[in-house]
C-alpha cells in the first residue's frame, strides 16, 4: 500500500463558478496542472474526491459530472498529468437524506482505498473546505487548506484541525514533496 494525494476536485483543483457541469467551463486554477504533474512524478497516487451536491439537487446529472470529469483529464494531459481515480458523492442531506459518502464521510476515502491500495494514514488530504480536511484526522494523514475556491474562509478552522495553510495547490505540492 501506498500513500496517496486526496484532492478536493471544485475550488482545489478547477475554479468553481457554482454548480460545474458543462465541460466548456472548467479551468483549472493557476499552477494546478503542473503541480498535479509534479505529484505524478513523485510517485504519489492522485485521486479527487468531491461532494456534487446539484446532482441531487437536479441541477445536473451523473452524465454532466463524467463530461466535466473527462474536460479535466483532457486538460491534465496537456500538461503531462493525471489522475488515478475520481470518486464523488451526488447526494445532499438536504434531498437524499444523510449518505455515509458525503465528505466529510470516509465511504469514498475507503473505496479508494480498496480500488487502488492506499494507505489511509500516510496520505495527504486536500481542499479548501473543512469537509474535505476532516478524513485526515480520522485516518491519521495530514491535512493541507488552499486558499483558494472557499479556502480563505475557512483558515482559523483548519488550523484548529491542526492543518497547514497553504496559497494554492502548487504550495500544497511543494509540502508534499518535501515529505519523500
Amino acid at each position: 500500500m501506498t500513500g496517496a494525494v486526496f484532492l478536493d476536485r471544485d475550488g482545489t483543483l478547477v475554479e468553481d463558478p457554482g454548480y460545474l457541469h458543462e465541460p466548456d467551463k472548467v479551468r483549472l486554477l493557476p499552477g494546478a496542472g503542473e503541480a498535479v504533474a509534479r505529484l505524478n512524478r513523485g510517485g504519489w497516487v492522485v485521486v479527487t474526491v468531491s461532494n456534487q451536491s446539484g446532482i441531487a439537487r437536479g441541477k445536473y446529472t451523473v452524465a454532466d459530472y463524467r463530461a466535466v470529469q473527462r474536460r479535466i483529464t483532457d486538460l491534465l494531459a496537456a500538461v503531462g498529468a493525471k489522475l488515478d481515480g475520481s470518486f464523488f458523492c451526488p447526494h445532499h442531506p438536504d434531498v437524499t437524506g444523510p449518505c455515509p459518502c458525503r465528505k466529510p464521510g470516509i465511504k469514498l476515502f475507503e473505496d479508494a482505498r480498496e480500488a487502488l491500495g492506499i494507505d489511509l494514514a500516510s496520505s495527504f488530504y486536500v481542499g479548501d473546505r473543512l469537509s474535505d480536511l476532516q478524513p485526515a484526522r480520522h485516518y491519521g494523514g495530514r491535512a493541507l487548506l488552499v486558499r483558494t475556491g472557499e479556502g480563505a474562509h475557512h483558515e482559523a478552522g483548519a488550523r484548529t484541525l491542526g492543518a497547514a495553510v497553504v496559497d494554492d495547490l502548487a504550495a500544497a505540492v511543494d509540502r508534499i514533496l518535501e515529505t519523500r
